[in-house]
């Protein structure tokens, strides 16, 4: 792992009216390298991510991209410098099959008198969707498959291929497994970890401590805006992060997880 974050964030500051959503906060995520961003509801997660995807404009702070300075002036921004976003409504087209889900929006023309005509070059957006569901190992019946016919699962490694269609450096996913059902669970964690190994930065907000553990390397706790604490995986359990996300002592959480045990 490269000793230069891909992305990083130095002493980031959001002020919403009366509201400090966040307060100097440092983040970063490297080349082949799971991050998960975790904490309560209203910790600031949303917030950095919205920061780092460009919708938010931050008050204070500096944002770095391969070690230059870079200024995420809205989301087109954040786009051409390689930064990709899956949200957790996916913002797919159920009546479309999957792939005018990828092209929408980027559809490939044809040629000579096809171009003149506006005609789409269904042959090569059909090729390069299947190439691309290839390389990230995605099943699905067929790239001609309405994505209202997908389960949850293959949605959601459909919103990811599209993500991957610009061939970002950074992939941001909120809450990918939420409502998934342990065999979707596990396809899209599998794909996570492929993000991983193409050298792919990946940030992962999630509340399953379970998925955090499964597939991330380190995970970052924020808790009322700032960033509390910094975990490497292999050196933590499930009790010190959730102390950290809650600010309770960690006995105390131990006792509280050794009673919702089963």
């Amino acid at each position: 792992m490269s000793a230069t974050p891909l992305l990083a964030l130095r002493g980031i500051s959001k002020r919403f009216g009366a509201v400090q959503a966040l307060t100097s906060v440092d983040f970063e995520v490297h080349a082949g390298e799971v991050v998960a961003l975790v904490g309560d509801n209203g910790a600031g997660k949303s917030t950095l991510i919205k920061v780092i995807s460009g919708i938010n404009p931050i008050d204070e702070g500096q944002v770095l991209f391969d070690g230059r300075p870079v200024s995420l002036t809205g989301p087109q921004a954040s786009t051409a410098l390689g930064i990709a976003t899956v949200y957790q409504d996916l913002a797919l087209c159920d009546n479309l099959d999957v792939v005018g889900n990828l092209f929408l929006g980027r559809e490939l023309r044809g040629a000579g008198v096809k171009k003149a005509l506006g005609w789409l070059d269904e042959t090569a957006m059909e090729q390069q969707a299947s190439d691309l569901l290839k390389r990230l190992s995605v099943s699905i019946p067929s790239v001609r498959t309405q994505v209202a016919a997908l389960s949850g699962g293959q949605r959601q490694s459909i919103a990811v291929a599209r993500a991957m269609m610009g061939s970002p450096k950074v992939v941001l996913l909120d809450e990918p497994t939420a409502a998934l059902g342990v065999a979707q669970t596990k396809q899209v964690l599998d794909l996570i970890r492929r993000l991983r190994e193409q050298g792919l930065g990946v940030v992962v907000i999630s509340h399953n401590m379970v998925d955090v553990f499964s597939v991330s390397d380190r995970i970052i706790v924020m808790r009322l805006g700032k960033r509390v604490a910094t975990f490497d995986v292999k050196d933590v359990k499930q009790v010190d992060v959730v102390a950290a996300i809650t600010g309770v002592k960690k006995t105390e959480v131990a006792e509280t997880l050794h009673t919702e045990a089963p």
